[in-house]
């Protein structure tokens, strides 16, 4: 098929650009350089925090702000400013909180771009002891301004904090990796698709000019928001069923082939497996 024009594109990191050694492929980098020097605009999206879309970024030459934490935080790197940040309440995060301490749920909080979460707690991942993460006796130490974002972790977690919070106008992204659930709470108006439709409205670009690339239930608006979105092949079955194009998986090049599908002039040497 002939490549459509397209101004940027919106890649997800984990699960999406990443694969499952947090590595960005060799193919997928090349992908990335010849629509660069093709003029389009590239942007990270993701659940993360700022540390890691930031590094990767770098490490590919892109200049664009990252949008991070869920669309709930909007960061130029480059000059070091903070162009958008859409904090959780306090008059909610903090009674969130309180409950979570007291029951000894495991939980951990995002705020002023570092993780924080009880000493002795659990550790459900590994990057859980790296540097974008920090220990705290209580988290009142760190509740005097609003946090950006709560991630409780863990089945038993997510579950007590539904049946006590559920009626909270916040917005809930459950994220599910084989057995382990987790659950992302944010402001209702942050969200990925509203995150990048502000930083597209910024550039003017619009959103039949973007090109999206993702793999969980929140990436789904922004997918169907993009003039074309592509979902992973890893995806969920709800996920890969909410998206028209289907491209191969975050262990397959997936982001390459799509770029080159949609983005770039087909290469006989290469051939996509996208739906």
């Amino acid at each position: 098929m002939e490549p459509m024009r397209f101004d940027l594109i919106a890649l997800d990191l984990d699960g999406t650009l990443l694969d499952s050694q947090e590595r960005v492929s060799p193919r997928n980098r090349r992908a990335i350089e010849s629509a660069l020097a093709a003029g389009i605009r590239i942007v990270l999206v993701t659940g993360r925090g700022v540390d890691m879309p930031t590094r990767v970024s770098r490490e590919l030459g892109l200049n664009l702000p990252v949008i991070c934490c869920h669309g709930a935080l909007t960061k130029d790197f480059g000059a070091n400013r903070t162009l958008g940040h859409i904090p959780v309440p306090l008059q909610y995060a903090k009674p969130m909180i309180e409950f979570s301490e007291r029951e000894g749920l495991s939980v951990a909080i995002y705020a002023e771009e570092f993780f924080y979460r009880l000493e002795g707690s659990q550790l459900h991942m590994d990057d859980m002891r790296g540097p974008a993460w920090r220990q705290v006796k209580t988290f009142a130490e760190v509740m005097h301004t609003a946090p950006t974002f709560i991630r409780f972790m863990g089945r038993e977690s997510v579950e007590a904090m539904e049946g006590e919070f559920r009626d909270f106008p916040l917005h809930f992204k459950y994220e599910t990796w084989l057995d382990f659930v987790e659950c992302a709470v944010t402001s209702r108006e942050a969200t990925k698709q509203r995150a990048l439709a502000r930083l597209c409205a910024d550039f003017q670009v619009p959103a039949e000019r973007v090109l999206a690339i993702g793999d969980s239930r929140n990436d789904v608006p922004m997918l169907r928001w993009a003039g074309v979105g592509v979902v992973m092949a890893n995806a969920l079955p709800e996920v890969r069923e909410a998206v028209k194009h289907v491209t191969a998986s975050n262990e397959e090049d997936g982001v390459a082939q799509a770029i080159e599908k949609f983005a770039l002039k087909p290469s006989p040497q290469k051939r996509s497996r996208i739906a």
